[in-house]
């Protein structure tokens, strides 16, 4: 896959050429810093694999952003964020996301149910299929990777 080949299939992903460009330079980029020998016989789908995760995170992060935004918008006018502010929460927020998504979905199901919805370990198991004792398990390996993350 040449490099403008590349920019047109992400251009249709993302419908903005700027967006597009960037995107193909973090994929090229990505083929150059990485450690693991890329599979030459198949450069098309090997550039396309690595594309295709980068837009995954991209969206990720776009889902995430937006998210925060609307529920900064449903707070009064007289509660403010600055600028600097919103970026280090939009930051942390991403970090987060991203710890999370490297638990077992069961783990990551568990710890969110319990941190975002407020749900008992008995009720989280009922949702999971699993025993409370087993919620007990996913919510330590939850913590434990926060803490050794630092948050």
């Amino acid at each position: 896959m040449t490099a403008p080949s590349i920019i047109q299939w992400l251009e249709k992903r993302v419908k903005d050429r700027l967006q597009a460009e960037d995107h193909a330079h973090d994929t090229f980029l990505r083929i150059i810093t990485s450690k693991e020998t890329p599979n030459l016989n198949e450069p098309r789908a090997y550039l396309t694999t690595i594309a295709k995760r980068l837009l995954i995170n991209h969206w990720r992060r776009s889902a995430i952003e937006k998210a925060y935004l609307e529920r900064l918008s449903a707070y009064p006018e007289e509660v403010t964020i600055s600028v600097e502010d919103s970026a280090i929460i939009l930051e942390v927020l991403r970090e987060i996301d991203e710890l999370l998504n490297q638990l077992p979905e069961k783990v990551r199901t568990a710890f969110l149910l319990a941190q975002l919805d407020d749900l008992t370990y008995v009720e989280i198991g009922q949702r999971l299929g699993v025993s409370d004792r087993m919620v007990r398990k996913y919510m330590a390996q939850a913590m434990f990777q926060c803490l050794s993350a630092g948050f």
